[in-house]
């Protein structure tokens, strides 16, 4: 994917992934704002492994759009 996204785009065109973003633009809390997205996956580990494989040094950022399951909380 070449265009840059505002997260809201992301979560939508990608629910339930693990995002790999590259060249990510964030607010003045560091959250994400927007950014583009260069890998996704169901699986974190693929996407993990992607990043790898990027030219060094890269800016990147990882995002998981999947909903917590009842009980479970998402530790990044």
């Amino acid at each position: 994917m070449t265009e840059v996204m505002t997260m809201e785009e992301i979560e939508a065109r990608f629910p339930e992934e693990w995002l790999l973003i590259d060249q990510p633009e964030m607010d003045e809390r560091d959250q994400l704002k927007r950014g583009r997205v260069v890998f996704h996956s169901p699986d974190r580990d693929e996407v993990y492994r992607k990043a790898l494989e990027l030219p060094v040094p890269r800016d990147i950022a990882f995002h998981c759009t999947k909903k917590p399951q009842p009980g479970m909380a998402h530790v990044l």
